[in-house]
């Protein structure tokens, strides 16, 4: 399944028979939450419309707007003819009767019931127009929201990567690094120039590495790294999957900045919390 962002827009309109514009506009949010902006003739639509978006996206503000523009400019006049001739003629006829009859201009003869039928755009008509519009703008906002969301697939595989290497060359300079220290604290100790029990010696060492071993930290970024790449793989509605995973990886890195005793260590840490950091931004993005 494709991952989808939260962050998208669609606008669909409608010119025939009346004008109509649909406006879909999606943002971050922790939940479901849609809200709409109607006219009163859609107002009965609510409901649908609520139920048609909860099938199709799982988290994320929606707004929804429909605006009908000028459906009353769209009523159109029509005139019956055969009522018009009647009313002629019997003007006409009362014209001949009585010289004192003021003529009749043709806007009180359109005025004349049954002259004049205006015929207005039915509720019905606008809904159907309008629901027609809105499945296009939901589709196309779902569109929007997969495309964007590949790119999030994309930088977020890119950082998984590089923290993964970083962790590699993290592991692979282990024994070097545990090296050195053993080398630095023997120097240190031959330097105060005393008898050392060889024994006690080496305890102080284990001590000093046990508390500067960082396999466990290293393993769990590792168990993470893969369970990340196993939900990008699977896809679909992960957002907060991915969100507690980066919570994890920040909370190892932390802790092998803590337990850093070289530079190049603690410089390993900051690249990994900024890699981490990276992806946490653009992890809250997706559904």
């Amino acid at each position: 399944m494709t991952l989808h962002s939260m962050t998208a827009f669609a606008r669909e309109a409608e010119t025939s028979p009346i004008t109509l514009i649909v406006e879909l506009r999606s943002v971050n949010h922790r939940y479901l939450d849609c809200h709409f902006k109607l006219p009163d003739s859609l107002r009965a639509l609510e409901t649908r419309l609520r139920d048609t978006i909860a099938k199709t996206i799982r988290r994320g503000k929606v707004d929804c707007q429909i605006r009908v523009v000028d459906s009353e400019s769209k009523d159109t006049l029509e005139i019956n003819e055969d009522r018009l001739a009647t009313v002629l003629a019997a003007l006409d006829k009362v014209g001949k009767l009585s010289d004192s009859i003021a003529p009749t201009d043709a806007l009180a003869l359109l005025q004349f019931p049954g002259v004049c039928n205006a015929e207005r755009v039915e509720e019905s008509a606008i809904q159907s127009t309008a629901w027609s519009r809105f499945e296009a703008a939901l589709a196309n906002l779902q569109e929007s929201r997969a495309r964007e969301g590949q790119q999030l697939e994309a930088f977020l595989r890119r950082r998984l990567d590089a923290i993964e290497k970083e962790v590699a060359a993290l592991r692979e300079a282990l024994p070097a690094l545990r090296a050195r220290q053993e080398e630095r604290l023997r120097r240190r100790l031959e330097e105060l120039e005393q008898p050392l029990d060889e024994g006690r010696i080496e305890q102080e060492l284990v001590m000093l590495l046990q508390k500067a071993d960082v396999d466990e930290e290293l393993d769990r970024l590792e168990a993470h790294i893969e369970e990340t790449k196993r939900i990008l793989d699977k896809g679909g509605p992960c957002g907060r999957r991915l969100d507690f995973l980066m919570q994890e990886l920040n909370r190892e890195a932390n802790t092998l900045s803590s337990k850093a005793t070289t530079s190049s260590t603690t410089q390993s840490a900051v690249e990994l919390k900024v890699l981490i950091e990276q992806m946490r931004e653009q992890v809250q993005n997706i559904e």
